[in-house]
């Protein structure tokens, strides 16, 4: 979806906010929240509300958060944000075989181990570094990894809703 500006955003009916917000995190009480909270001055006070609303979804809501994402290397199906996700993990698509394997096994080990998709903000990291990461990650405990999954979720998010909506305050 392209871009609009935070004029046409605040403008927009709710349930075509929502579906858009719904693009950026698949968590449908944290994007209602976002739609209801409008309009916004400026990208600072959408993010921050944004920010706020994940802290006051729930478990079920993170879950739904975690399912739009595809694993890492693994190319996103109807269910994620495909373009999103695609140009996230650009540096992963030409990562060499036998890497692309082994995020595949660990990819595995993790949703066997904690229950969700391994979740990191992978824009402008390799496919080595993101490896790295998951293999570090897959020594937490289930407490620690829920943290850090949340975490990843949300700086996900924002990246995403700054790349939705555009801060049409002239510059000072």
């Amino acid at each position: 979806m392209p871009a609009v500006s935070m004029a046409e955003f605040n403008a927009l009916p709710r349930a075509e906010a929502v579906a858009r917000l719904l693009g950026c995190c698949s968590a449908r009480a944290w994007a209602e929240n976002i739609a209801d909270a409008r309009p916004f001055a400026d990208m600072g006070e959408l993010l921050r509300v944004a920010s706020k609303a994940f802290r006051a979804i729930g478990t079920d809501d993170f879950r739904s958060g975690f399912e739009g994402h595809p694993r890492i290397g693994e190319r996103p199906s109807a269910g994620h944000s495909v373009a999103h996700s695609k140009s996230e993990q650009a540096q992963v698509a030409g990562a060499q075989e036998d890497v692309l394997a082994q995020l595949a096994t660990k990819n595995l080990e993790y949703e066997s181990k904690f229950g969700f998709v391994y979740l990191v903000f992978a824009h402008g990291r390799s496919a080595e570094e993101l490896l790295t990461i998951l293999t570090d990650r897959l020594a937490n405990d289930a407490d620690t990894e829920w943290r850090n999954a949340c975490t990843e979720l949300q700086k996900i998010t924002l990246h995403r809703l700054r790349q939705l909506v555009t801060d049409d305050r002239p510059a000072r």
